[in-house]
């Protein structure tokens, strides 16, 4: 059975999509699935064994230039690719009409996914000839796996999600241990303080173990400049590959991490960490894996999903909902799962 996937993005949207794979490959042994996902992240679902064929698109890219798209073959290439196969069923995981639905509406196959009470975008669900309903207010993950379960007529497996990355690559040996802290996020209401991160490092570099800072952006190769001064424990990484980043988090004792896709990575690989959580709902799409924690700030206006904090009260932090998350409260979390793990 051919089965082809429709998630773009996010990271962590993507990685959310994993155990519906696992759980699917498992219920039918000879599925096979491809999936089209935006090419920076291509490299996420070529790493699970179940995935024949990744087919990249660059949605985010072609936006700033149409024209530029067109023209150098891009968008003839990627419909080509998309075309080359028939498909026993098209499955729309991500239900927003420019992001998933009319690239599956391109695809060969029939089509199915969220209806519009289920669907982000309501308007989607005109485009498929079969549709589910699965509650909005439940985790990502729960949802996903439901979608499939329902599209592909299995019983949806009451497990843990199983993400299919964990065992992938070699694990290298002989480094001394190392944490990373994946301290770069999105929303300025997701960052958790600066000043609280240069704490956290003290507290971990006192107990001998050393840091390492990725970054993605010139925004956050410069915070972790700043981190790193005056702290010879801590090295910034290079920028990596996905693929080279997933091999750093396989070797780390353990990750410190906020709101973001590299966080819900960590925790598809089994590291062990915390991720900590003040604007956003950590119900709904919080990190979800066997050796992790969600930290969960507990305050008035908190989740607010807001992208920037507006609370105008007093707080010695911004945004405010952290002043509770302080550094020895993360620190403490963290070595209760580092503890916990090798027990």
């Amino acid at each position: 059975m051919r089965v082809l996937i429709v998630k773009t993005s996010s990271l962590g949207d993507v990685i959310h999509t994993l155990p519906a794979v696992t759980d699917a490959a498992a219920a039918i042994p000879e599925i096979r699935f491809d999936w089209v996902v935006e090419e920076a992240f291509a490299e996420i679902p070529a790493a699970h064994p179940a995935v024949q064929r990744v087919i990249p698109i660059a949605l985010r890219r072609w936006r700033k230039g149409w024209g530029a798209a067109f023209s150098r073959g891009e968008v003839h290439i990627f419909l080509r690719s998309l075309r080359l196969d028939s498909y026993d069923l098209i499955i729309d995981a991500q239900g927003l009409m420019f992001k998933s639905a009319l690239v599956a509406m391109l695809a060969k196959g029939s089509r199915t996914g969220y209806d519009r009470n289920s669907a982000r975008d309501p308007w989607v669900a005109l485009t498929y000839g079969q549709c589910h309903s699965i509650s909005r207010e439940q985790h990502a993950i729960v949802r996903v796996r439901q979608l499939f379960a329902q599209a592909l007529n299995y019983k949806r497996p009451e497990t843990v999600p199983e993400y299919g990355l964990a065992q992938q690559d070699q694990i290298q040996t002989g480094r001394s241990p190392y944490l990373v802290f994946l301290h770069g996020t999105t929303w300025p209401s997701k960052h958790w303080p600066e000043l609280y991160w240069a704490e956290l490092i003290v507290l971990a570099t006192q107990q001998g173990l050393a840091i390492h800072l990725p970054w993605g952006s010139d925004e956050e190769r410069l915070r972790a400049e700043r981190l790193a001064a005056d702290h010879p424990a801590v090295q910034i990484l290079p920028q990596m590959s996905l693929t080279e980043l997933m091999q750093e988090l396989r070797g780390a004792t353990g990750v410190v991490g906020l709101d973001s896709g590299l966080s819900h990575l960590a925790a598809a690989l089994s590291v062990p960490g915390v991720t900590i959580y003040g604007s956003t709902r950590a119900d709904l799409t919080g990190v979800i894996g066997s050796q992790h924690q969600n930290l969960v700030a507990e305050f008035p206006c908190a989740p607010c999903l807001k992208r920037v904090c507006n609370y105008t009260g007093e707080s010695r932090v911004q945004p405010a909902c952290y002043e509770q998350l302080s550094p020895i409260v993360v620190w403490e979390s963290f070595q209760k799962q580092i503890q916990w793990t090798a027990a």
